[in-house]
């Protein structure tokens, strides 16, 4: 029998992914990565509900304390990234080192197991050709999490399982009735857990980085406002800058150095390139010219057409065919050819 180990956050994704392998003849294990204290998607009652799903499929579970981990990797990684004046995204970080890094090795150093699976909504596909795995977008666009995912390893692709690839998130909920699965109904989380167990990202980053009060200055260095710590604002923002104009502001750079919040005009929050750094190269080898491609900037941003071309130390430039509005420094660029992920990375601070 095929032994799979299966991340459990306790809610409907990755319950029905275990009920789908359970079905199949897989020997499944259920296992929760304690992540931090208090209320969210992947602890409290998410951990009494991931039991529950073991109970009822009538497999193990396990939980793992990986708090230091988390703490290490994520909070302290958003922490130090918000007071720099960047915007960071915790979800690939978290994807590769503190869930599917640790899980794997988990699988395999105590459960004698070299496969894991999830309830993320992408594909995996092995190229013959090329010898490689590649990472695809999932059959429902919608709910598709490919980008969150381009970080992972050659390594980590090839040991792990998501059979709710080629599912639409109707059809989950769906075969999760049918299974009668507790969590068939269970509301989705709607935010970062960091954010859900405090309420706001303002809140989370209020526990760590206290007001600096600072200028909101225009691109000539006029004080235009005041505001409490360059932590609370992101590239592109509009909204709550508490400062009156004849027209639209937007934030365009965060100055932590001298702590300004620089605004300007719509055109001054758009960019024909940007540089991006800690590339991984997913579904193809790194190239040795430019390619062109697809690239998100963000993970609800549509794909736009981009030349992609290669710098040392890890490092690619991208051009846009058009600019682009709010190119958040920390934020990940992540590009594809059609529905194949090609690689992506972080964006870098505009020089």
């Amino acid at each position: 029998m095929k032994k799979v180990v299966v991340g459990l956050s306790g809610g409907v994704d990755s319950s029905t992914a275990a009920a789908i392998l359970h079905n199949q003849g897989y020997e499944v294990i259920g296992l929760t990565l304690w992540l931090m204290k208090g209320k969210g998607q992947c602890c409290s009652e998410g951990m009494i509900d991931a039991a529950g799903i073991c109970e009822q499929l009538g497999i193990p579970h396990q939980v793992v304390d990986i708090r230091d981990v988390f703490q290490t990797n994520i909070v302290d990684y958003l922490v130090s990234g918000y007071s720099a004046g960047i915007t960071p995204l915790p979800c690939s970080q978290c994807n590769k080192t503190v869930k599917f890094g640790p899980m794997v090795a988990y699988a395999r150093e105590q459960l004698g197991c070299d496969r894991i699976a999830t309830g993320h909504y992408a594909q995996i596909r092995y190229d013959h050709t090329t010898g490689r795995y590649q990472l695809l977008r999932a059959v429902d666009r919608n709910k598709d999490q490919s980008y969150f995912l381009y970080d992972l390893s050659q390594d980590l692709l090839e040991a792990s399982i998501f059979p709710l690839g080629e599912l639409n998130k109707a059809d989950t909920r769906r075969i999760a009735a049918e299974y009668g699965l507790q969590t068939a109904d269970k509301p989705e989380s709607q935010d970062l857990c960091l954010v859900e167990s405090n309420g706001s990202m303002r809140a989370f980053l209020d526990k760590y980085l206290a007001p600096k009060k600072g200028d909101i200055v225009d691109a000539t260095g006029k004080v235009l406002g005041q505001h409490d710590g360059v932590h609370h604002y992101t590239i592109g923002q509009r909204k709550g800058l508490g400062i009156a104009a004849p027209e639209p502001l937007y934030v365009i750079e965060l100055d932590a150095v001298n702590n300004r919040v620089v605004v300007g005009d719509r055109t001054k929050a758009t960019q024909p390139e940007c540089k991006v750094n800690r590339v991984n190269w997913v579904s193809i080898a790194e190239p040795s010219t430019l390619i062109r491609a697809e690239v998100q900037i963000r993970y609800r941003s549509s794909p736009v057409p981009v030349t992609v071309i290669p710098l040392e130390n890890s490092r690619v430039r991208l051009v846009f065919d058009e600019p682009q509005f709010s190119i958040t420094p920390g934020q990940a660029a992540v590009w594809y050819e059609g529905d194949k992920v090609l690689g992506g990375g972080i964006i870098e601070q505009f020089s």
